[in-house]
């Protein structure tokens, strides 16, 4: 896509009218265009905004992209954010603007959407045998010279319906083997045998062409530094091999792949120990989750933990809600649940509570429990806390909170809304 159309497709989104789909804006601003409405910069808390609301940091966000595009640029590594946790184009806009590669996805869906914003590079982290969705993205190839598309592939039976698929398209499209994290973990291929074989599938192609290898450290059994650096370097071995053995022709560069966001220092470690081969490596790390961190997961597993010279992520979410009920001294409800929260790796975290336009901390009080519309809340005899107050919760697990809300308002420190981010799951 034109770089003029993609500014396009982001400048429709502006466009869009608001109305009752999107949760938690004014309902005065029905009928206002999303532009109008940011240029309003109305106030998250005197706005007329209604709870529940999840809003992003603006200063927050902007940290987070600025801290990665400088991480993967001191360490030599190409950089294609897992777009899966957001699926939000004008983020992934800002991810390419601060020195992304490209975006990674998960499904096809996904790719529909970065391509309708004019996304060029694509890395496809999974096996792709849907025949329908293969033709798709042949002819988005075929009809855009400037379309880089890449894709795992983890099985001879995979590559073969890829092939059935594929025939007759003009470009061949570029594939990576996909090395399993070890016995047990999610996909891959198991052996390096079995790496070999699947390679040769693709050379018996005319559909497909071997790009390299690539795999998520995040599976490996048990993950602790020494068995993830021993995983990457099977990776990295198996790409010398690969090389050696000639598997890699009519490329500019080998693509050697890996890196959630739990262990992308080590493959930051081990990438810088990949030896020179026969064309240049596209060293390229997938971390997603920093794009807006969390308060909960990521802040306990961040590689930054283990390397704090190299700078810090800082949580970008804060979902507010309103106390709805207050039945006893020891506990309250306030009106989100899971409809609006992430809780699949952990409860939300009252962090801030605000009354009569101050703010302090929730002291107190914590998060228990989750009915659809109702946050549970235990609150000790310190806790100052009546129905009406605004409680600001902290989030764990980004891609689990970005898919409850179809428009996000990006607010600063002191609440002035700046803009809004559309989702698209």
């Amino acid at each position: 896509m034109p770089a003029d159309t993609a500014a396009e497709s982001l400048a429709r989104l502006a466009a869009e009218r608001v109305d009752h789909r999107f949760k938690g804006l004014p309902p005065d601003a029905d009928g206002l265009t999303v532009g109008a409405l940011a240029a309003q910069r109305r106030n998250l808390f005197t706005g007329g905004f209604a709870t529940p609301v999840l809003a992003l940091s603006a200063e927050r966000l902007e940290h987070n992209l600025r801290l990665m595009e400088t991480y993967a640029a001191r360490h030599g590594l190409a950089f294609a954010p897992h777009g899966k946790t957001s699926m939000a184009p004008q983020l992934f806009r800002r991810q390419i603007e601060h020195g992304a590669w490209g975006i990674t996805l998960a499904v096809p869906h996904q790719v529909r959407v970065a391509r309708a914003f004019g996304v060029r590079r694509v890395f496809l982290a999974n096996e792709l045998v849907d025949a329908a969705a293969l033709r798709w993205i042949s002819t988005e190839l075929d009809a855009d010279p400037d379309f880089r598309f890449v894709c795992y592939v983890d099985s001879v039976r995979g590559v073969e319906l890829m092939d059935a698929a594929l025939r007759g398209a003009a470009r061949p499209l570029d594939v990576v083997v996909e090395l399993a994290a070890g016995e047990g973990a999610r996909t891959g291929v198991r052996t390096e045998a079995e790496c070999a074989a699947v390679a040769d599938a693709v050379a018996a192609t005319r559909t497909l062409r071997l790009a390299g290898v690539a795999g998520y450290e995040g599976e490996v059994p048990q993950a602790d530094p020494e068995r993830v650096t021993a995983w990457l370097r099977r990776l990295v071995a198996l790409a010398a091999d690969f090389d050696q053995a000639g598997r890699f022709t009519g490329l500019d560069e080998i693509v050697v792949s890996a890196g959630g966001s739990a262990w992308f220092d080590a493959v930051a470690d081990v990438f810088a120990e990949i030896p020179e081969l026969s064309r240049p490596v596209l060293k390229l790390l997938r971390s997603g989750a920093y794009v807006s961190h969390d308060d909960g997961h990521y802040r306990k597993l961040t590689p930054f933990n283990r390397v704090p010279e190299e700078g810090a992520l800082e949580p970008a979410f804060r979902l507010w809600t309103q106390v709805v009920s207050r039945p006893s001294a020891e506990q309250a409800f306030v009106n989100s649940g899971k409809r609006d929260a992430a809780y699949d790796l952990d409860l939300p975290f009252a962090q801030v509570i605000r009354r009569d336009g101050a703010e302090r901390p929730a002291t107190g009080v914590t998060v228990t429990a989750l009915s659809d519309q109702h946050a549970w809340l235990s609150t000790t005899p310190e806790a100052d806390l009546e129905v009406g107050d605004w409680v600001g919760l902290g989030l764990s697990h980004p891609c689990t909170s970005f898919d409850k809300w179809q428009l996000i308002p990006v607010a600063e420190a002191d609440g002035t809304v700046v803009d809004y981010v559309r989702t698209f799951f």
